[in-house]
């Protein structure tokens, strides 16, 4: 019964159901931008390009059905889906970031003491009466 007791606590933590909500948060997320992606802009890069779907650029090495296909379109289109995707949550973070940074008034200055030379003047004066 400890071990179960023991991974209860563990994933009531509050620094893990901070990580779980990031993680439903962060899916959902990439959904979204891979919408974005394949949907809008890619279309758009699409027309600029004449239509050109590297998906479907490839080298055949060898002949027969056993040629191997090395299909360097398609990894040409992941790294063009990757850069893009980089770049929307980059400006999404830096969009966030820009939201939390209010920056907090400044504090009034704690009136200045009296300098050193002050005290020390002030304990002179106080002695020379005596």
């Amino acid at each position: 019964m400890g071990f179960i007791k023991e991974f209860k606590e563990f994933a009531m933590k509050g620094n893990v159901m901070d990580m779980a909500v990031g993680v439903i948060i962060g899916g959902a997320f990439g959904k979204i931008v891979s919408s974005l992606v394949d949907d809008v802009i890619m279309p758009l890069i699409g027309m600029i390009t004449g239509n050109v779907d590297l998906t479907t650029l490839m080298i055949k090495i060898g002949e027969g059905e056993g040629a191997a296909e090395l299909k360097y379109g398609m990894f040409c289109q992941n790294i063009i889906d990757f850069l893009i995707i980089a770049f929307c949550i980059f400006c999404m973070i830096k969009a966030m970031n820009k939201m939390k940074k209010e920056e907090a008034p400044a504090e009034p200055e704690a009136p200045a003491g009296p300098t050193q030379e002050e005290l020390l003047a002030e304990i002179r004066d106080l002695l020379a009466k005596k």
